[in-house]
């Protein structure tokens, strides 16, 4: 259950080669690899109850306008709790472990993670080129029995973000979770939800930077109270199928198909590139089984002609 983001299929920049050829590339969000997330489950530290320890996560800091001395101490908007057992009427049906982590519906309150998040720089992922990426993370509205919920149309922005030179994040990707009684309709199911970046090109600002997570409430100051449960926080990347190092030679085209290992491509071409990629002619199908796989197309006798490689469902 939960809003997934449209996974459309997008074009990589051309190759041009000799005779006219043109290599394309069609990738689709199917086959991943998983990117370890510390404590991305909140199963740390074991707690019999509440605990405020979400390392290596980091609070974001306290706002200017905000009074401990009428409201409390900022650092109590977020933490971790142990799920209730099993028949209690509180429990989460779907916790992954035995723990989630809460945060207050608080306008600036939040928690992120990045390279810099702990001393031992745990979490190293960064933005490669040719890589799309997937951070996922199951939600509810938490206190809807004893009714303490969040009120309708509260938000929460999930975000992928960089550092610039300045060290300030950068997002690249957010998505906003906006609270109803027609989504969350109980509080002991957790919703998947997921914010997506696109294939990370060259000349993106963030390519090769390290991939920073945010969960941030930007609930409005007149809907504030109620607090999210969040759990199971997960990230993937995926290789889009490439065609590169291509050589034409007496009448043949040479190419090889870069993707995911295990990854089932189809290899397809056309003399008109404005034609849909339903019109283009199927010249194989293709288990890339170690990640990259030669291919040639020995029918290369055109004036122009048009190649692209899509991933198979």
């Amino acid at each position: 259950m939960g809003n997934q983001p449209d996974h459309a299929l997008r074009l990589n920049p051309p190759l041009r080669l000799p005779g006219g050829a043109l290599l394309l590339a069609m990738a689709g969000l199917v086959q991943a690899g998983s990117i370890p997330v510390p404590n991305g489950s909140f199963e740390s530290p074991v707690t019999p109850f509440i605990s405020l320890n979400i390392a290596p996560w980091q609070r974001t800091s306290q706002p200017g306008w905000w009074d401990p001395n009428t409201s409390g101490d900022w650092t109590t908007l977020a933490g971790i709790f142990k799920n209730t057992p099993p028949g209690s009427v509180d429990h989460v049906d779907n916790c992954d472990g035995n723990q989630a982590a809460w945060l207050f519906a608080t306008p600036e309150a939040g928690w992120f993670q990045d390279y810099h998040s702990s001393p031992n720089h745990d979490f190293d992922a960064r933005y490669e080129v040719g890589r799309s990426y997937q951070l996922t993370v199951g939600i509810l509205v938490g206190g809807m029995s004893s009714g303490g919920g969040i009120k309708p149309g509260a938000t929460l922005e999930l975000s992928l973000y960089y550092r610039d030179a300045a060290s300030d994040q950068v997002n690249v990707a957010v998505t906003t979770i906006t609270n109803s009684l027609s989504v969350f309709s109980n509080s002991t199911h957790l919703l998947d939800y997921a914010v997506h970046v696109p294939t990370v090109r060259a000349e993106d600002p963030w390519a090769g930077q390290h991939i920073g997570i945010l969960f941030l409430s930007t609930v409005a100051p007149e809907l504030q109270g109620g607090y999210w449960d969040l759990d199971n926080v997960r990230l993937i990347s995926v290789l889009a199928p490439t065609l590169a190092d291509a050589v034409h030679t007496n009448g043949q085209f040479h190419f090889t198909l870069q993707s995911e290992p295990g990854m089932v491509c189809e290899i397809l071409a056309s003399t008109n590139l404005a034609l849909p990629a339903s019109d283009w002619v199927s010249l194989a199908t293709l288990t890339n089984t170690t990640g990259t796989i030669p291919w040639v197309d020995t029918d290369a006798n055109f004036n122009q002609r048009f190649f692209r490689a899509r991933q198979v469902p």
